[in-house]
């Protein structure tokens, strides 16, 4: 029987907005922004502590810059390299604590491959062509849109750095997901498609 969802995403793919209806089809809980909270909660510190082992901290983004992380992605600077393994810790754990008490759809943070084997898990991956992808940047960011291409590469390019980096794995190997969705066919049509294909685990 599933317990829990996890949902890696391609950026502009609608997986968070995904990850947030599948909760809400199955009055389960949503963890996204949520998991640093939790994490924050775990080591009796603030959220904003907690970013340095947020999968946003690559060297990709830093080099991008704040402004470039405007519109919703958590802002911060890793601390020393002792202080973002501890934080990422303090992540895991919170990850793995929601994990098993269940109900709960977890996204992103290589949740996929941090809980892979983890008993009642259901791994997802969401993607889209990059006409589709471009479509949702420019319509969030209209003001950016001249440089949604390559803005989108880069997000991509820091996630699956990573997982890579993390848990040595390839975050787009779709060896590591129970189901692979394309954005293409509409959040309703994805929840259901993700329901039905649950169903089959037993």
């Amino acid at each position: 029987m599933v317990r829990f969802f996890t949902v890696e995403r391609e950026y502009g793919s609608q997986g968070a907005e995904y990850a947030a209806a599948l909760a809400d089809t199955l009055g389960w809980k949503l963890y996204d922004k949520a998991l640093v909270d939790a994490a924050a909660a775990e080591a009796g510190v603030d959220p904003s502590q907690v970013v340095a082992g947020d999968e946003k901290l690559d060297p990709w983004y830093a080099r991008l810059g704040k402004g470039f992380l405007a519109g919703g992605a958590e802002l911060g600077f890793p601390p020393s390299g002792t202080d973002s393994e501890r934080m990422l810790g303090y992540l895991q754990r919170a990850m793995k604590r929601v994990a098993v008490e269940g109900h709960c759809v977890i996204v992103g943070r290589g949740g996929s491959s941090y809980l892979c084997g983890e008993p009642g898990a259901f791994h997802v991956f969401t993607y889209a062509s990059m006409p589709h992808k471009k479509r949702w940047f420019e319509a969030k960011y209209p003001e950016r849109a001249h440089r949604a291409e390559e803005e989108i590469h880069a997000f991509d390019a820091a996630r699956a750095n990573y997982v890579r980096r993390h848990y040595n794995r390839d975050w787009a190997d779709r060896h590591l997901y129970h189901l692979l969705l394309n954005s293409c066919m509409g959040l309703d049509a994805m929840v259901k498609a993700t329901i039905d294909a649950a169903g089959t685990l037993g």
